[in-house]
Order: structure tokens, then C-alpha cells, then sequence
């Protein structure tokens, strides 16, 4: 996998819980483009057959996003092709593959579409350092100090400064 800038795209979730049947209510993508970090998000209006009991409260208080912003937010299908146009043909990169996959196939299964696969942070940090460990180690400590806010655009634009930094220091050395 060549690393560049221009195909590597950082996704996030905002999701009603963890629950195997919780289902996604943001998502953000963050992408680097001439040395800044640029972000795009949504929240997203719940599609009829997703299961109501899955809301959870306790992520509410987490990310802040209340059930009822969901009524007036963009519907699925209209946020899954927004989605869609933003990662075609760029690496994916998540802080949390597993769970923001199925979030990402949840919304695109409707459009009749599977999201590529998505690589781990971690993993792409270690390809960008290219096996200097110490470079690994202040770049995994750089992001593990970030807070995360918990909203879907910033937790996607904290990963992709993460690597900007990343490409940065390489680039010194």
C-alpha cells in the first residue's frame, strides 16, 4: 500500500451504543490536503427498520447527541451517498475498524454497497514511520494525548493529524 495524502481518508462514528443492534447517527471523514487536515460530517436520521431499543443513554452522554437532532438530520441514504462519493478509491482508516465497519455497512447496505475494507491507525502510523520505532512510539503517544471529543469530524481529524504529523517528522529524518 503506497501512503499518500491524497488516498488516505480517516473515518469516525458516532453510533445509538455498542450493542450488536445499535446502528450509526455520525459519521465524519478527514483527509489531508496541502499539509492541513480537512473534515466533512453528518449526523444521520435513523432509517425506520433500525432498532429504537438500541438507543443508548449512555452514549448520549458520551458524544452529546441528543435522539431528537436525529428527526431533522439528513436521512441514510442521502449521508451513505455523500459517504460513498468521499472514500471511493482512498485507503480507509479507523481508530476502531470493527465497529466502524459495521456502522459503514449498515449505512451503505441500503444503497446496495459494501465498504472496503479499513486499516487500523495503528497499522498505517507503523507504514508511515516505516519501521523507526521511535518515530512510532512519539506519533502513538501524540494521538493517545489528543482527547477525543467524541463527535464524529473531530475524532476523524484527530487521526489524520496523527499521520500528518507522522509524514511530517519522516520527512526530517
Amino acid at each position: 500500500m503506497t501512503l499518500t495524502p491524497q488516498n488516505l481518508i480517516f473515518i469516525d462514528f458516532e453510533a445509538s451504543g455498542l450493542g450488536p443492534n445499535s446502528w450509526p447517527i455520525e459519521v465524519g471523514v478527514a483527509w489531508i490536503e496541502n499539509d492541513t487536515v480537512e473534515k466533512w460530517s453528518s449526523l444521520i436520521r435513523p432509517e425506520p427498520n433500525w432498532n429504537e431499543n438500541a438507543w443508548s443513554s449512555q452514549s448520549a452522554s458520551i458524544h452529546k447527541i441528543q435522539r431528537e437532532e436525529l428527526r431533522s438530520a439528513p436521512s441514510a441514504a442521502d449521508v451513505a451517498s455523500d459517504l460513498l462519493h468521499r472514500i471511493h478509491g482512498k485507503h480507509v482508516v479507523s481508530d476502531a475498524v470493527a465497529h466502524d465497519h459495521w456502522w459503514a455497512e449498515l449505512l451503505l447496505e441500503p444503497l446496495g454497497f459494501q465498504p472496503p475494507p479499513f486499516a487500523s491507525i495503528e497499522k498505517v502510523i507503523t507504514a508511515v514511520c516505516k519501521g523507526n520505532s521511535a518515530l512510532t512510539h512519539h506519533v502513538h503517544t501524540q494521538l493517545n494525548g489528543t482527547p477525543r471529543p467524541h463527535r464524529a469530524g473531530p475524532d476523524a481529524a484527530r487521526l489524520a493529524e496523527a499521520i500528518l504529523l507522522a509524514m511530517k517528522l519522516r520527512a526530517e529524518n
